[in-house]
């Protein structure tokens, strides 16, 4: 395996932009029993000229994260439906970030270690 997200604080679902398409919306409608327009205005915001990218909450690690994902326990809450970005990421190739990760928590001999990208 080259990375598991299960060992990992979230970095990807910290991105500023989690783009949705239309489907993603209905997916996240259907899920939470809402109709397409409630999913869109309690879910989504537009920006990054996107018309529907993934509202964000506050994140101790991060700055900022997806709305969906557990703070506490550092994971998914709507894995099942979850958006088409989040189902394909990271492709085919490796995840850079767990691939850091690694490396600074062998280095701080801590498997916990939150390893950040910037001087915060």
């Amino acid at each position: 395996m080259q990375y598991d997200c299960r060992k990992c604080p979230g970095y990807c679902c910290s991105y500023p932009l989690i783009a949705l398409d239309k489907r993603d919306v209905e997916r996240l409608a259907r899920y939470h029993k809402l109709s397409f327009e409630a999913a869109r205005r309690a879910f989504t915001r537009e920006a990054h000229g996107r018309k529907y990218a993934m509202k964000r909450k506050r994140d101790r690690y991060y700055g900022a994260i997806c709305r969906f994902f557990d703070t506490t326990k550092r994971c998914c809450t709507i894995y099942e439906a979850r958006p088409s970005v989040c189902r394909s990421f990271p492709g085919k190739g490796r995840c850079g970030y767990y691939d850091f990760l690694s490396f600074e928590r062998r280095a701080q001999e801590d498997p916990e270690f939150v390893a950040l990208t910037d001087n915060r």
